[in-house]
């Protein structure tokens, strides 16, 4: 029997196979990304898709719809000015402005409790339209 905690204003649970995922990325580093999506059967947040770790930040961004909103996870790595390899795990809340009012809201009500359930996340960012997530933002971020 699996049991799933659920977001009370929501109702959304997060799949157990989602965090599954989030941990592969984080220890194994096995995904450059993973893009979730809530599945309104089920009313929870699901895999939707995930990139290898030789996907570039540009096979991400593709990944996501133009016109629907997603959660996703993006481990960035980059090289400090000291010359170490470093890597953090950014969280983006993909909301584009022509999605759906319904889409967005569920996306905004469910938001914090999934992004609880993944820890190890040193950043996050809502975005509403691509310029918002450009590669050069998270590299800002990171440093």
């Amino acid at each position: 029997m699996s049991i799933r905690m659920s977001n009370a204003s929501s109702g959304m649970g997060v799949s157990d196979h989602s965090k599954d995922i989030f941990m592969e990325l984080k220890r194994n580093k096995v995904h450059r990304y993973v893009v979730f999506k809530i599945d309104e059967k089920k009313k929870e947040v699901i895999v939707e898709k995930f990139g290898g770790p030789a996907e570039s930040y540009d096979d991400f961004t593709a990944s996501l719809p133009e016109n629907d909103c997603r959660y996703a996870v993006y481990d960035f790595d980059y090289v400090t000015s000291e010359n170490c390899q470093k890597s953090k795990i950014f969280f983006i809340a993909w909301s584009p402005s022509v999605a759906r009012i319904r889409s967005k809201m569920l996306y905004a009500t469910s938001k914090d409790r999934f992004r609880r359930e993944l820890d190890g996340i040193h950043y996050e960012i809502q975005a509403t339209d691509p310029d918002e997530m450009e590669l050069e933002a998270l590299r800002e971020r990171a440093h």
